[in-house]
């Protein structure tokens, strides 16, 4: 037979039911947020690396010889987008149409390394991606954003 909480019991659990459900709807409110922001960070961080150092990024652009001038300027333009868009997300301008074009640039990504490479760490890797920036695409409510 369960032993029934004393009535201090019984106050100290409901203050922990108030304190978690307060937790849930902060994670609620703030979690979209959180997600544009390190989506945006995440796409930051490769556009940049892309710009600084495109011969690293070469061997991915698919049909073009890596040590072509052409998978050079493809890999300048890829990762000029991926900044661009990095800043919408993280100033929180236009963010479905920025998460959008983040995750057809994200899919290119994906179908670009499983038909070269096959499904691996990397690719499965972009796919959580991707999935974040179709979620992000959805048009959920957030904070810190610029709306009219």
């Amino acid at each position: 037979m369960p032993v029934k909480p004393r009535p201090r019991q019984r106050a100290q659990l409901a203050g922990i039911g108030e304190i978690a459900r307060a937790g849930a709807k902060q994670a609620g409110e703030w979690g979209p947020t959180a997600a544009r922001l390190l989506l945006g960070l995440v796409l930051a961080w490769f556009g940049y690396h892309e710009l600084v150092q495109p011969s690293l990024w070469t061997g991915y652009v698919p049909v073009v010889a890596a040590t072509s001038s052409l998978a050079t300027l493809a890999v300048l333009v890829h990762g000029w987008l991926l900044l661009v868009l990095a800043v919408a997300l993280i100033a929180g301008v236009a963010v479905r149409a920025a998460s959008g074009l983040a995750a057809l640039l994200v899919l290119e990504i994906v179908i670009s390394l499983t038909v070269n490479g096959g499904l691996s760490d990397l690719t499965m890797r972009d796919v959580g991606v991707l999935g974040l920036a179709v979620l992000l695409s959805s048009g959920t409510r957030q904070r810190l954003t610029l709306t009219r």
